[in-house]
């Protein structure tokens, strides 16, 4: 598949080295931007890809636009809105790294392959980064037990944290959260995300909470298992993506608040799962796992639709 990439920042730049890096499969036809001085794209000119600075349109007057099988948006909530009205009369298939999700949301371990099946889902939705990490362990806990309530915290470098993510802090929280309810499967969801300042910079952490009502031990012990096995799955195409200690099961007390959040009395255990994304350093720094996980989950995306 030949694929173009929209933004040409830290995102669209790791993509477009992962591309060129990669499988085979996809092939890289085109980087577009807005701003000429850009990095992203002086390093795309140098690799001898074709590039325009003047946005989605000039993505559209290049001569070979037609022959573009998809477009990878690395831009912002609001101008994918924008991109994705320019390209849907010409039906490009999208995938959206940005927190617009006009279209489904995916995480490649849980639901790719049921937006792939029927071929008439034109643009994806990579949810967000911190829901690229924990999505998979939500679904994992679900898929064992119901999870009335799920609530995940994404801790990233402050230095990794660039305009675009600054920018959409608020449409992470909120895509996140249905997310987790739509895609992990939760009753409901809660998401926050952490900038963090510490110098040097760490790695991206994710921490994974869910209320459940385990009615035995050995369920309990399927809890675990099914999320080893996820986060095996994962790391499959992310391969920084690990668990930080042990899947951590206790007790909730009938009289704990806890209740309160997930509105089921019946609640008898809590699940914590503690996650850390190291980043593969193609483009980005290691410690930037939140920006790596987002364009590896596209690629391993793109690379399907390609099979």
């Amino acid at each position: 598949m030949r694929v173009a990439v929209i933004g040409s920042g830290n995102i669209g730049t790791d993509l477009m080295i992962k591309v060129l890096r990669g499988s085979g499969k996809l092939e890289m036809a085109a980087m577009v931007g807005i701003d000429p001085a850009s990095d992203g794209l002086a390093r795309a000119r140098r690799l001898g890809v074709a590039t325009t600075a003047d946005g989605v349109g000039g993505l559209l007057a290049m001569a070979d636009f037609a022959a573009i099988d998809l477009v990878f948006d690395a831009t912002s909530a609001r101008a994918h809105v924008a991109n994705d009205a320019a390209l849907a009369p010409y039906g490009k298939r999208m995938i959206d790294l940005t927190p617009a999700a006009i279209g489904p949301y995916v995480v490649p371990a849980v639901n790719l392959d049921q937006h792939l099946g029927a071929g008439t889902v034109r643009n994806i939705n990579m949810v967000t980064c911190g829901g690229q990490a924990t999505i998979p362990v939500v679904a994992a806990v679900s898929r064992v037990v119901p999870v009335p309530y799920a609530e995940i915290v994404a801790s990233i470098a402050s230095k990794s944290a660039g305009p675009g993510t600054r920018a959409n802090i608020d449409e992470f929280t909120e895509t996140t959260a249905r997310a987790i309810e739509q895609v992990g499967g939760a009753g409901r969801g809660k998401a926050l995300i952490i900038l963090n300042p510490a110098e040097p910079p760490l790695i991206m952490r994710d921490t994974v909470l869910c209320l459940v009502a385990a009615t035995s031990a050995g369920v309990l012990d399927a809890i675990v298992e099914s999320v080893e096995e996820m986060v095996r799955a994962v790391a499959g195409y992310v391969p920084g993506y690990r668990l930080k200690q042990r899947v951590q099961i206790t007790p909730v007390p009938p009289d704990q608040p806890v209740h309160t959040l997930s509105g089921d009395a019946a609640v008898t255990h809590q699940v914590s799962v503690f996650l850390e994304v190291e980043g593969a350093a193609h483009y980005l720094p290691a410690y930037a796992g939140n920006l790596d996980i987002m364009t590896s989950a596209a690629i391993a995306a793109a690379e399907r639709m390609a099979s």
